[in-house]
């Protein structure tokens, strides 16, 4: 019987252990997925100490892919979300997710289905929001194409996906010296002029740490919309700022204590604000003459120029549903490959959609690539490509 007591004995050393010292406790924590150290926090006083104190750390962005399609009754977006939501290692506080207007709203007028897909963007929205923590921000977009990471590593190979079912969902953490909040205009029928007030309110004037913001605007088709785009963007068309997003199919969620859901047939802007000292971003435009390998890369060259620090990065790119491989004569995925060329290890995100917003800006410190002669930017256009990167920080 002298190996069970030694057994026992050996089991409360590790009892104690595990009951009384944190450096210990941190380190076993540390492997845990965020969900399932959200359970381990409810053991007792030390272990939520030393969870709260692991959270806090994880401060990397992490992602969700989704490339193959799901079956009929449910968005592969939604799946992925489900499964990946148990291993990944960060609490998101914002999250930004795009997925393709063909299959996730379900009206595709397509004759090959045999099968009309049963799907409602509401539904499939609310879905996605449930899988969700109750108090993160999340803002959901559709959009006619999808550029996505897959999953796994930072320097997998961007693909640009033009047709078919696809989408992802970037989960932000709370990171220290950074503010994302989400903000929403949507044209007042009643207003010509578009009350600037509301930009303070949202965080988008007098707020000096300002330096990137993600516009969207949706149901551009609508009279007056590239009108009240402009009433948006140009005011917040400043040297300091980095501008860019593009025109999306809709938006289908918008989650956080501000923002009310709007009748369906308004056009507005929804979008992303970056906010805090330490972020540097930069954004190139690829206008219409850039239709091959060579005048790809030079874009991307000057991107490169901007010498945006690499690690903990993102990459955006708002492309035109004209270009694509269309565009480069049948080649496909040309952009995505010439980024992943020059930044090995971005991870690169965003859509084809019907517009583009964006200029060529470098916001590192107070220094500004291009000054204009004091002529503004123009910022909205048609057949370009815009290629965002947003650095946010060092990570300890």
């Amino acid at each position: 019987g002298q190996g069970g007591g030694g057994a026992m004995e050996s089991a409360a050393k590790g009892g104690y252990v595990l009951a009384n010292l944190a450096e210990v406790v941190e380190r076993v924590l540390g492997f845990l997925p965020t969900k399932a150290l959200l359970r381990a926090a409810c053991v007792c006083r030390l272990w939520r100490e030393c969870a709260r104190r692991t959270l806090r750390t994880r401060q990397r962005i992490a992602w969700v892919s989704a490339l193959e399609p799901g079956p009929a009754e449910n968005h592969a977006l939604v799946r992925a979300l489900a499964r990946e939501l148990e291993k990944v290692h960060v609490l998101p506080q914002t999250v930004l997710y795009v997925a393709d207007a063909e299959t996730f709203s379900g009206h595709e007028e397509c004759h090959e289905q045999k099968k009309a897909r049963k799907r409602n963007s509401k539904e499939t929205a609310l879905a996605l929001e449930k899988l969700l923590p109750k108090r993160c921000q999340v803002l959901g977009l559709v959009t006619p194409g999808i550029v996505v990471t897959p999953m796994g590593s930072s320097s997998n190979q961007p693909q640009e996906i033009e047709e078919g079912e696809a989408g992802f969902a970037l989960l932000f953490p709370k990171i220290d010296g950074v503010k994302i909040h989400t903000f929403h205009f949507s044209k007042d029928v009643k207003n010509r002029v578009f009350d600037e007030s509301k930009f303070a309110e949202a965080g988008l004037k007098n707020n000096p740490d300002l330096r990137v913001v993600l516009l969207f605007g949706y149901n551009s088709w609508k009279t007056g919309a590239t009108r009240f785009l402009h009433q948006i963007v140009n005011p917040l068309n400043e040297k300091s700022i980095i501008l860019a997003g593009g025109q999306v199919e809709s938006f289908t969620s918008l989650t956080s204590e501000n923002n009310h859901a709007q009748p369906g047939d308004a056009c507005g802007v929804v979008g992303l604000a970056f906010s805090g000292p330490q972020i540097q971003s930069a954004t190139v435009l690829l206008d219409q003459d850039v239709a091959d390998e060579r005048t790809a890369e030079a874009a991307m060259q000057r991107l490169k120029a901007a010498n945006i620090p690499e690690h903990n990065t993102i990459g955006f790119m708002f492309a035109c549903v004209g270009r694509g491989y269309r565009h480069y004569k049948t080649k496909r995925n040309m952009e995505a490959d010439a980024f992943r060329k020059f930044f090995p290890n971005v991870p690169l995100f965003g859509f084809f959609g019907h517009g583009e917003i964006g200029c060529d800006r470098i916001v590192t410190g107070n220094f500004v690539l291009r000054e204009c002669n004091d002529i503004k930017d123009d910022l909205l256009h048609g057949y370009t490509t815009v290629m965002t990167l947003i650095h946010l920080g060092s990570t300890k």
